[in-house]
């Protein structure tokens, strides 16, 4: 439930701090004084794109921020506590916009993405606009709103994934189907090509190691003469490096016991001398590794040719001849397979467009029971809105359209008889946009009885009615606020009336500034306020009377025309 809402510096609002309650909570006040920027105040709040001129021309941002009450909500606890955002039964949204249009979303104080404001916010409210009666004359909003009242989204979840599947495996199948049609040339083709790779068998990295070996080969001799001329410098010469370290140590040694800091040097030279030793050890047993092979070097510049001039003729590197191999040994095999493939993937997709048939029969069953229920619900509220013998109904027929949809085989649509004996037409023709209005209402109201959500509000949805019709909507909309917090932006004293809690909405005018301002009523203001929307700018003492007398049928029997009339005659406004 919405508890607070503080908003400053928002469009013709400097500071604003509004308490909420919970039941229907009535804002009024006249034409422009301010209730839209409320509503957008909301809308931004659950994620909306800030427009230009939201931040007034003098202030450096906007900062718009809602206190909530989720204790009775387990899903969104849930929901703040696996994003690590858990504040305990209250949580805060906040909304910061940069004159420069730069826009930050907080909950509970932490920064966060505005999709995840967005996603969180849509669990707290949701708003029915005066125009919704425009949309619902679309066919996918009728299939959506009959679909949500049903709970039918695992199913549709599940329709969407197997269509998704039997899309791939026709994508797959085209693919084959198109590569047939030169399949055969193609085939010919890469049995020529694999006939000489396959007699190459090229190995991976061969090419590689064959360099290494040839360019070892090819200079053997450097290699021998060259280890055994160092050989005899490191150690068969009597002035070789090994006699020169053998006496240098045979010197320092006892004097290590004259002077302490030669030790280090000499167990460096001993040192040495070891290393030494072992990389002449390695310089003897090298030329028994390496072989002078006359016919070795010939077949190693063989071999090398033979692979430089296959990758030349197909435009690779020498190194890819492997990978290359095997590419087209995998592509051969694929084709030759590709019968076995399609008859495969044709039985996938037969099995996949047969269990889409079974999910969509089942859903289509529950779509038509839910059609029969919601009908009766919106047939039942548009009898208490004056269309006495007025018919709601949701026809609910198969699709003759063969291709897999993600939202079923159904056609739905919303068709309505305002009068007795009237066919039913589709809502799109109802012709009086006074009963499409009602009708629109009779239906949110009812899918509003439904959600979860538990702050829901109307924005001037009483658009087009009145008299009894109207006090007919006021005992709806107060009715709703048994379940759910109502917040209601209305015109007409008869649903105002209704209300638990009234809030005015009003804008003070000054020499530069325009401001917009908003407080509770109570007692004979609020009969004040009741009578201004009855009456106009002239309120007298009929007009307070039955103002009083309004509110004491309607929501505040406490109210009576006596103390209406305390605040004198034919009052004017100012």
């Amino acid at each position: 439930m919405l508890l607070s809402l503080h908003i400053r510096d928002f469009a013709i609002i400097d500071q604003l701090e509004i308490e909420l309650h919970a039941g229907m909570t009535a804002l009024t006040g006249e034409t422009a004084a301010g209730k839209s920027i409320l509503l957008d105040a909301h809308g931004l709040l659950l994620g909306d794109r800030a427009a230009s001129g939201a931040v007034p021309h003098a202030a450096e941002r906007t900062d718009i921020s809602a206190g909530f009450d989720i204790a009775a909500l387990p899903a969104a606890r849930a929901w703040l506590a696996e994003q690590q955002l858990d504040l305990g039964d209250e949580c805060q949204l906040r909304r910061v916009i940069a004159s420069g249009g730069r826009s930050r979303a907080y909950l509970n104080g932490s920064p966060v993405p505005l999709q995840q404001l967005r996603e969180f916010g849509e669990r707290l409210v949701d708003i029915h606009g005066q125009h919704e009666h425009q949309s619902l004359m679309r066919r996918d909003l009728q299939r959506q709103l009959l679909d949500h009242h049903g709970g039918h989204q695992p199913l549709l979840a599940a329709l969407a994934a197997l269509r998704h599947d039997w899309k791939q495996a026709g994508q797959q199948i085209e693919a084959i189907i198109g590569t047939g049609q030169d399949r055969d040339s193609r085939l010919e083709f890469l049995k020529f090509q694999l006939h000489e790779l396959d007699e190459l068998a090229a190995e991976s990295g061969e090419t590689e190691r064959l360099h290494e070996e040839h360019a070892r080969l090819a200079n053997a001799g450097q290699l021998l003469d060259t280890c055994a001329r160092h050989l005899e410098r490191l150690y068969d010469d009597e002035q070789s490096a090994q006699a020169l370290l053998s006496h240098a140590l045979a010197d320092l040694e006892p004097l290590t016991a004259i002077d302490v800091s030669l030790k280090e040097a000499s167990e460096l030279l001993n040192n040495a001398l070891i290393q030494l030793a072992e990389g002449v050890d390695q310089l003897r047993s090298y030329p028994q590794s390496l072989e002078l092979d006359p016919e070795r070097l010939g077949w190693l510049e063989q071999r090398l040719d033979s692979l430089h001039r296959v990758a030349r003729k197909h435009r690779i590197a020498p190194e890819t001849l492997h990978e290359f191999h095997q590419r087209l040994g995998a592509e051969l095999q694929q084709l030759a397979q590709a019968d076995e493939q399609l008859e495969a993937l044709e039985a996938q997709r037969r099995a996949l467009a047969a269990e889409y048939a079974t999910l969509a029969g089942e859903l289509h069953r529950r779509r038509v029971k839910t059609a029969a229920t919601l009908s009766a619900q919106v047939s039942e509220r548009m009898h208490s809105l004056g269309m006495q013998g007025g018919t709601f109904r949701i026809e609910v027929t198969a699709s003759d359209n063969d291709s897999l949809s993600a939202h079923g085989g159904d056609n739905i649509e919303f068709l309505v008889s305002a009068n007795p004996g009237q066919p039913l037409k589709p809502l799109a023709k109802v012709a009086s946009g006074g009963e499409l209005s009602r009708i629109s209402l009779a239906i949110q109201v009812v899918a509003a009885s439904d959600t979860e959500i538990p702050t829901l509000i109307f924005d001037e949805v009483d658009s087009g009615v009145g008299g009894g019709v109207a006090e007919a909507v006021g005992q709806q909309l107060r009715a709703l606020g048994k379940h759910h917090q109502v917040l209601c932006v209305t015109h007409l004293p008869q649903v105002a009336c209704q209300a638990h809690q009234h809030l005015q909405v009003s804008k003070l005018t000054g020499d530069k500034t325009t401001r917009t301002r908003i407080r509770p009523l109570h007692g004979d203001e609020r009969v004040e306020e009741i009578a201004r929307m009855l009456g106009g700018r002239t309120i007298t003492d009929s007009t307070l009377r039955h103002a009083a007398e309004m509110l004491g049928h309607g929501s505040d029997p406490a109210h009576s025309a006596g103390n209406a009339t305390k605040k004198g005659r034919g009052k004017q406004r100012g």
